[in-house]
């Protein structure tokens, strides 16, 4: 009897899990298309979200402190600016490019374009050696470079400019979550903890997207009337507060990712982005107006296929071909554990041993 209590509860609460990733994660989406259309300073709405984040971060490791007694690592100068740096710089672009694409494309668009991001993550993986060459992965790029090919196919809403912005971010998010991956393994800098990665990772990204804000936004936002030339209070505290909102959302889709993951699988998280890239599309055509005719659903599915496919190929592999990610972590010691896997619980350990897919890839579909 109490199998099948274990097993229900254990999948309500993947449910639950699951339903919570998918609020932030198309919530977040869908905020950032709303704001652009009244706030053209995407950069600016990145930089505020880096702050809330970096302060957000903070919050937790103290709260984590005060409740565990344990101190939160600190990295060296040193560490920080050689080891930290590449990592951040990569992100705050794949994120500024992703949100200032936002004043361009459609949310379907979007969507589709930034799911080609698995191709250029398994680019740098091979790159990088954390990746095994295996044939079947030209079908995976196949399927994927033509579904995006079919997908922009005499699109009533494509934007060339939009569209190259978040293509472009998708190839710096491949850079990204290879570095990620790469950082978060390295032992001895004790960042496999998320919140302690996003803790140091803020003010990099903050200093690396700011140059570029000055150039592209600092003059038309210090003579907008939304920000620095307000009249009027009620004005201000709405930008401020929308603003604030968007830095929550963007908090908590990190911490969704990884409480999914440490609660689950990375196959879990890898399955749920490939219907909450379905949901997405399908919200967008039918609250935001987007256009898709029968050859843009064909190459959504045929994008899909290929995505399913790696992530089927990945959990075999993982599974039947000769020691797994763990273990030969372990045997290296710049990277004894895989990513995302710090705080799971001994009753999930079981369940997510057998899942040693590279979180990183996972996460960037989404």
């Amino acid at each position: 009897m109490a199998c099948p209590m274990q097993f229900l509860c254990r999948a309500l609460r993947t449910v639950g899990l699951v339903l919570f990733y998918y609020i932030f994660s198309i919530g977040i989406t869908f905020y950032n298309k709303w704001l652009m259309k009244g706030f053209h300073y995407p950069l600016f709405m990145t930089l505020v979200h880096l702050t809330i984040i970096f302060c957000l971060s903070t919050l937790t490791r103290h709260a984590v402190h005060c409740w565990t007694g344990k101190s939160r690592v600190v990295l060296s100068w040193r560490d920080y600016l050689v080891k930290v740096a590449p990592t951040a710089l990569a992100t705050a672009l794949d994120i500024g490019l992703s949100n200032w694409s936002f004043l361009f494309i459609t949310i379907s668009l979007y969507t589709m374009t930034k799911s080609s991001a698995v191709l250029f993550i398994l680019f740098f993986s091979l790159i990088f050696k954390l990746e095994q060459p295996n044939p079947f992965l030209i079908v995976v790029v196949v399927l994927i470079a033509s579904g995006l090919f079919m997908f922009t196919f005499e699109s009533t809403q494509f934007n060339m400019t939009g569209f190259l912005m978040v293509l472009l971010a998708s190839f710096i998010g491949g850079i990204r979550w290879t570095l990620t991956q790469v950082l978060m393994q390295k032992a001895e800098l004790g960042l496999q903890n998320p919140v302690d990665t996003m803790y140091h990772l803020q003010p990099l990204m903050f200093m690396g997207l700011f140059p570029l804000f000055l150039y592209n936004e600092a003059v038309s936002l210090s003579t907008s009337e939304k920000l620095f030339r307000v009249t009027e209070l009620p004005p201000l505290l709405y930008s401020l507060l929308t603003l604030s909102a968007g830095g929550s959302l963007a908090f908590g889709l990190c911490f969704s990712e990884f409480l999914l993951v440490s609660r689950t699988s990375s196959l879990t998280l890898s399955i749920a982005g490939i219907f909450k890239e379905v949901c997405t599309l399908l919200l967008a055509t039918g609250l935001m107006g987007d256009k898709m005719d029968g050859i843009n659903w064909l190459g959504f599915a045929v994008c899909l296929s290929g995505i399913a496919l790696h992530v089927g190929l990945k959990t075999y592999y993982s599974k039947n071909k000769g020691p797994s990610l763990r273990t030969l972590n372990s045997k290296s010691p710049e990277s004894e554990l895989p990513l995302l896997r710090q705080n799971v619980d001994n009753d999930d350990q079981g369940e997510t041993e057998e899942e040693d897919a590279d979180e990183e890839e996972e996460i960037a579909l989404h």
